[in-house]
């Protein structure tokens, strides 16, 4: 077992990348997360949804971040990381034959900058190369359902408060903008 990859002992069923590369900025790696992340997660995941959750009449000062707390999985969540501060975090587990991106969330002023689209990308690589399809949801109205489409994600089902989208193996080839 190597508790370095997941911090508590057992195996991720996701190998985390162990990449750096430019995002419009200084490098960046993702590092699996260990438990003792998990506050600082959450606290990451509340500034970065306030402002969607309130557009939605849905903020929960408490509730933002125990939502966090009651799922995490340090065995399938990573921290990305740019030079050594805690820059944003990322979730995928295995479902139903694919996988399930969730809890992605960067810090506000690492956003617009490449860094999120240039993480997916990696993680979508990844995928691709197993053959697997993957799920996530998008809150109504979020400026990150546009990075997810242009890697394409596509609209599954939505409701008045998330919008869930899925991506196909290799989906993102036939999305990516001619040069």
């Amino acid at each position: 077992m190597d508790e370095r990859a997941t911090g508590s002992g057992a195996r991720s069923d996701v190998a985390w990348p162990a990449r750096s590369g430019p995002a419009h900025g200084p490098g960046w790696a993702l590092r699996p997360a260990r438990t003792a992340d998990i506050e600082r997660i959450a606290e990451l995941r509340a500034v970065v949804l306030r402002a969607d959750l309130e557009r939605l009449g849905r903020y929960d000062e408490h509730r933002v971040r125990q939502r966090l707390r009651d799922s995490f999985s340090a065995r399938h969540t990573a921290t990305l990381m740019i030079e050594g501060e805690l820059a944003g975090c990322v979730t995928v587990r295995p479902a139903d034959g694919g996988q399930l991106l969730e809890h992605f969330y960067l810090a506000p002023h690492h956003q617009g900058r490449g860094l999120g689209s240039a993480v997916l990308g990696t993680l979508l690589e990844r995928a691709d190369a197993r053959g697997m399809t993957v799920r996530l949801q998008v809150l109504q109205g979020s400026a990150a359902r546009r990075l997810y489409e242009r890697h394409g994600f596509v609209v599954e089902a939505q409701d008045p408060i998330d919008v869930f989208m899925v991506r196909a193996a290799g989906a993102g080839a036939a999305a990516a903008p001619l040069p």
